[in-house]
């Protein structure tokens, strides 16, 4: 089949509209969003609905033409970058947005891969409910992403990852076949959970087109509190103290380094309404109970007394929510404003959060001395964002074996919530055991026979070296 026919019957499927061919407007499926990965796609494909995904893959499946789903471009990782052969088409889920169904009663939402993550959010909220995925980036980050890439973010502490608010699953697997299970079941123990396998693999098995999402009821009352503590290890008696005092009440917990404040003070025009500190704690809770605000600040009491915390504030206002955690939400933007940074998304257990600061800390200021630290994240769920302000010439994957080693060293991830893509192939396969890797090939071999689906991404090759 000759490229011109291949396309003509691309046009056949989604109509003129629906194919992307030339360079200027193939640009935003070439680059990710940090313009790191760039890439050049064959053209990119705009299916309206689940059986054109399905005609589209056929076709590309009988061509041999390799695919690379795309979301919302938000990803960290390249995922959703295709590479620079001009082969790959992009498959963009994009004028895929409805949200089908919203059950009030059940507490569930049926919504179509290209829906952005804020209108689900509203749409919920319109109903009553809550959908408790939320992310740096949900103005412009789709479900089917979210969803493909497991996606974290700053409610995993007590809502779980993506993966955990999903019921049901639509998916077109590599040779085209709809795969429909849409149940609104919060039980069903019938034979493999087979949603699983699709999501988290960043599109390597499969395309999702919508999902049954469960919701939350939504909390009437919320408090925020921002709190300087002199270490890591005091952090961890915080949210001890806050497990034990408000319990399942906590939304979020997230560390933040001195170092990345400080940034956010410099480039984002932020002020931090506490006295320099090494470390800062940004904690959330929410519940519908009026007695919320008081059992927070019999905590801080406690914290402070303790010596645990050495200040803190409770915002008195949504506006002050919004100020405080918009400290949180600007350091990755304060972070590019300050020059290349070598960025490292990793989990360890959450007790050993201090000793793999101290740890990476001391390994990094000997091997590199010039790079300046830049810690913070989601300590309530272990996930540390490590990274580093380096020069150009800094060696960027030198820096990223000393700091994984350290982490595999204490159990955890090289991959906490920004998924492996193109990014970290090579230290996955590294870091993680030829039984395990020879098990993720044997599944996408299955699924994906001829490789076709994002190739290039978690997995380097379908068949380990010999």
């Amino acid at each position: 089949m000759t490229d011109l026919t291949f396309i003509d019957s691309l046009r056949a499927i989604v109509g003129d509209r629906g194919v992307v061919t030339e360079a200027t407007d193939l640009e935003i499926y070439n680059t990710d969003w940090r313009h790191i990965f760039h890439g050049k796609a064959r053209c990119a494909v705009l299916p309206r609905n689940t059986q054109e995904v399905s005609a589209v893959v056929r076709l590309c499946a009988s061509a041999g033409v390799p695919m690379v789903p795309h979301g919302g471009n938000t990803g960290l990782s390249g995922g959703a970058t295709p590479d620079d052969s001009g082969a790959q088409v992009v498959i963009s889920l994009a004028r895929m947005s409805a949200i089908r169904n919203i059950d009030p009663v059940g507490e569930t939402m049926e919504v179509e891969a290209g829906c952005i993550l804020q209108t689900a959010q509203e749409a919920a909220a319109e109903a009553g409910l809550l959908l408790p995925i939320s992310l740096a980036a949900e103005g412009s980050a789709r479900i089917g992403g979210i969803l493909g890439t497991n996606a974290g973010g700053t409610n995993v502490l007590r809502y779980g990852m993506a993966r955990t608010r999903v019921l049901g699953l639509e998916v077109v697997t590599a040779n085209g076949e709809i795969v429909s299970g849409l149940r609104r079941l919060r039980k069903d123990n019938a034979g493999y959970d087979w949603k699983q396998w699709f999501i988290g693999t960043e599109g390597t098995l499969g395309i999702i087109t919508a999902a049954v999402l469960q919701l939350a009821p939504m909390s009437r009352n919320t408090v925020t509190v921002l709190l300087a503590v002199p270490s890591p290890e005091a952090a961890l008696k915080v949210m001890r103290a806050a497990r034990q005092g408000i319990g399942e009440t906590l939304n979020a917990f997230e560390l933040m380094s001195g170092t990345a404040l400080e940034l956010v003070e410099r480039h984002q025009g932020l002020k931090v309404p506490l006295a320099p500190s090494e470390w800062y704690v940004l904690l959330e809770a929410s519940s519908s109970l009026p007695s919320l605000r008081e059992a927070v600040e019999n905590l801080l009491g406690e914290v402070l007394e303790r010596e645990d915390a050495t200040d803190g504030v409770i915002a008195e206002s949504e506006r002050q929510e919004s100020e405080l955690w918009a400290l949180r939400e600007s350091i990755t933007e304060a972070e590019s404003r300050e020059g290349r940074s070598v960025k490292h998304d990793v989990s360890v257990p959450i007790p050993a959060i201090p000793a793999f600061l101290r740890e990476a800390g001391a390994a990094v200021a000997g091997a590199f001395p010039q790079a300046r630290i830049n810690a913070f994240g989601h300590a309530g769920d272990g996930n540390i964002h490590y990274n580093l302000v380096v020069s150009s010439s800094t060696d960027g994957s030198a820096l990223n074996a000393l700091v994984h080693d350290i982490v595999v060293a204490h159990g955890g991830s090289i991959s906490a919530e920004h998924g492996i893509g193109q990014y970290r192939v090579k230290e996955l396969e590294r870091c993680r055991s030829l039984p395990e890797l020879e098990l993720a090939r044997c599944v996408k071999h299955a699924l994906d026979p001829s490789g076709l689906m994002n190739p290039g991404k978690i997995l380097a090759s379908l068949h380990a070296e010999k």
